[in-house]
């Protein structure tokens, strides 16, 4: 009886891996023309995002205070504030940059905007990257404006 619980057990398990190997991460967006964007709730994601940011850097800062009991939860507040860095470094490269802002020539009415996303975004990605390397709370604040910028010459 016991050999069989095992076995059962045992089979289980190998079916829990096999099938979570098979399992991938799906994104919104597959770069093909589909036409289905919802802009605003991208914008949405990315103020989420930094403000997640934000409150990952107060708790490691708060945590930080009293080590070492508080290790883990540094490290895992740590985690969480890449996590969500990377995820705003996602949305302006795979939905952002490479779908919804459109490239225009010199000569375009269009060129000034245009360049001023772009280097929005630049400066998105940068910043965020700084968010990953540190706790300071400024980088914070400028993806906030930054945010606020894009979104206005994104629209405009």
């Amino acid at each position: 009886m016991k050999n069989l619980i095992k076995t059962k057990i045992a089979i289980v398990a190998l079916f829990a891996i096999l099938v979570g190997g098979l399992v991938t991460q799906v994104h919104s967006h597959c770069q093909i023309p589909c036409g289905i964007y919802d802009d605003g709730a991208r914008l949405k994601m990315v103020a989420e995002h930094t403000r997640t940011i934000e409150k990952s850097m107060k708790q490691i800062a708060a945590l930080s205070e009293t080590p070492p009991d508080n290790y883990n939860q540094i490290v895992r507040w740590v985690n969480n504030k890449e996590y969500h860095a990377d995820a705003i470094s996602e949305i302006v490269t795979d939905y952002f940059l490479m779908q919804r802002v459109k490239p225009a020539t010199a000569d375009s009415p269009k060129y000034k905007n245009y360049i001023r996303q772009l280097t929005l975004l630049h400066e998105m990605l940068l910043t965020g990257m700084k968010c990953k390397q540190t706790r300071d709370l400024s980088h914070v604040e400028k993806l906030k404006t930054l945010l606020k910028e894009f979104t206005e010459a994104y629209k405009g």
